[in-house]
């Protein structure tokens, strides 16, 4: 039996993490002890290395619990699903990427505002980004690097007003 410091040192992930994992319900001690320690056994150490396993592929923690649990969908199909989720996500970051080596073929356009908001948004549609991989592009910008955010969209020439806008998605 490990206590919970013991089994995050075995399995390399934090005591925090473990604690989180509890509380979500999806790894459960065996027992505790007079003194309040988690007690760990075998199986919930097989367990937390299948639940490190699954978190590495990226799986959420619902449909860890599914596949933990057997419950609703096939393990092949909760990976399936998966995969497919990891494959737009491809698709859209090789779109941006499209977008960002059409701009640093001309990178001057932004910097002598020879690009309009039309222009950006054609470049955009040209690279393959949907209307919401648009607002998702602008929320991570605006994340990521609001001062630089804001200076982009003024340098497409748009309002202020549109820009707050554009700003709070």
């Amino acid at each position: 039996m490990l206590t919970v410091t013991q089994l995050a040192r075995e399995c390399g992930i934090s005591r925090t993490t473990i604690l989180y994992y509890e509380k979500e319900q999806l790894l459960l001690p065996t027992c505790r002890g007079e003194n309040g320690y988690r007690w760990y056994g075998e199986s919930e150490i097989n367990r937390l290395k299948a639940i490190s396993s699954y978190r590495s592929y990226g799986l959420p923690l619902a449909s860890i619990r599914a596949l933990l649990e057997h419950q609703g969908q096939s393990q092949a199909q909760i990976l399936k699903d998966h995969f497919a989720e990891l494959e737009q996500e491809i698709q859209t970051l090789r779109a941006q990427q499209s977008a960002i080596v059409a701009l640093l073929q001309e990178p001057n356009l932004i910097e002598d505002k020879s690009v309009t908001k039309q222009r950006w948004v054609e470049i955009m549609q040209a690279a393959g980004f949907s209307d919401a991989d648009m607002v998702k592009w602008h929320q991570k910008f605006e994340e990521m690097e609001p001062e630089e955010h804001q200076k982009f969209l003024e340098s497409l020439s748009i309002d202020s007003e549109e820009i707050a806008q554009i700003r709070k998605m």
